[in-house]
């Protein structure tokens, strides 16, 4: 067999069901009588197959709810499956839920212990690895004192460290980097690397579509605990782009009905002006005109928007502007800039405002904000103004230094 193929984590047919009752009395009625049935049916996943090689880094992206970390927990024995059949080959070292694995009233040091005696090491092949697990985790004299006492990335930083000291074949993670400052969390993808490098395996589930691009071989999407496809990252990031917005295997005509994924939209948007303009329909679309708010860096897409008029306007302008999520102006443009409408407009009028760019900006969250101004008697004046109303995603597989990307010619003879 090829080497490069040797199957690690093999799951058949992998299903998982909980049973749900309106009340917790019910449980008991229900253990008493079991011909009336009291409790419905949850099914967290669903006949999954999937196959994992020695040496790839897999990547698991869906909704919430849709299976990912339930998946995780049976391939690491947390959990077992109602149906199927799951083989492992390999020690597996496994970064779950924050807190899984340790006794909160223990310090770092004895947690250290705790954890390696239950991965099967001896205490001299814990004491051989103590001080890189210190090293890694860098959170200084704190690891004499009781866990419980942690900050949620001082005890990611112990945990990790933790599970890539004790020499896993099949490391797996479930979205516990996300608590990590930026700093660590590059010192983790970079061991991530050195991981790939020896020929170990890589399993994990994230939100940030950024870092599955970058380092993940391939990708697998799960929805409501059905895998729907798998395959390269940029492939599996774009369908379910398409299952955010409920387009998913959608025919060549879009649905114009879908709505912008609703954790995309902030519910506490500052918006203000005088009232003679209204901003609504506002949205994304991505290059095949699908909406979405995860943008590929390098590819067009559209910012939309309709602003209906209660007043006669001379000159009214049409803006938008992109934050980071610290709240700098990175970039935008406006009608009058780009010297693309500078007309009168009647009560009554709605216009459909366009603005189509490239994405150059570097992997990472943004905030869009949409505006419509315009000059009266030389007078600024704000129509109508909406504050980071939609939150943007850039996904990028290739980051340089600062705000966005000069797309360099490179030549090096």
């Amino acid at each position: 067999m090829d080497k490069a193929k040797e199957t690690v984590i093999d799951c058949k047919k992998i299903s998982k069901i909980y049973r749900l009752y309106a009340r917790p009395s019910d449980r008991l009625r229900e253990a008493l009588f079991p011909s009336r049935r009291r409790s419905t049916d949850h099914h967290a996943l669903r006949d999954i197959d999937l196959t994992i090689y020695k040496g790839e880094t897999v990547g698991i992206i869906g909704t919430n709810g849709s299976g990912k970390s339930t998946i995780l927990k049976i391939i690491t024995g947390v959990l077992s499956p109602t149906s199927g059949d799951i083989t492992v080959k390999g020690r597996i070292s496994a970064l779950l839920e924050l807190g899984a694995g340790f006794n909160m009233e223990y310090n770092g040091i004895e947690n250290i212990y705790l954890n390696g005696t239950m991965m099967g090491f001896t205490k001299k092949e814990i004491d051989d690895r103590l001080q890189d697990i210190l090293d890694f985790a860098d959170i200084g004299e704190y690891v004499y004192q009781p866990c419980k006492t942690y900050s949620s990335g001082m005890f990611v930083r112990l945990a990790f460290a933790v599970a890539i000291n004790i020499d896993p074949e099949i490391l797996i993670v479930d979205e516990a980097l996300s608590v990590g400052d930026v700093f660590f969390q590059a010192k983790c993808y970079h061991k991530f690397e050195e991981f790939k490098e020896q020929g170990k395996t890589i399993l994990f589930v994230s939100h940030d579509l950024t870092s599955i691009a970058k380092y993940c071989d391939r990708v697998i999407l799960l929805n409501n605990g059905v895998k729907l496809d798998e395959g390269g990252p940029k492939e599996m990031i774009d369908a379910y782009k398409q299952v955010l917005v409920g387009q998913y295997q959608a025919t060549d005509e879009q649905d114009e009905s879908a709505e912008v994924p609703s954790d995309a939209l902030n519910p506490e948007l500052l918006e203000y002006g005088n009232g003679k303009a209204t901003i609504n329909n506002y949205h994304i679309t991505d290059k095949n005109g699908t909406k979405t708010t995860a943008i590929i860096k390098g590819e067009p897409f559209t910012i939309h928007f309709d602003v209906e008029f209660t007043q006669d306007i001379d000159a009214p302008i049409f803006a938008f502007t992109i934050k980071n999520i610290k709240g700098t102006e990175i970039t935008g443009t406006n009608t009058m800039y780009e010297k693309a409408f500078l007309e009168p407009v009647k009560k009554g009028e709605v216009k459909s405002v366009s603005f189509t760019q490239d994405m150059n900006l570097q992997g990472g969250e943004y905030l869009l904000s949409l505006g419509v101004t315009g000059y009266e008697k030389d007078d600024f004046t704000v129509y109508h103004r909406l504050y980071d109303v939609i939150n943007l995603t850039v996904i990028s597989d290739k980051d340089t230094v600062g705000f966005y990307d000069m797309n360099s010619k490179v030549s090096v003879k």
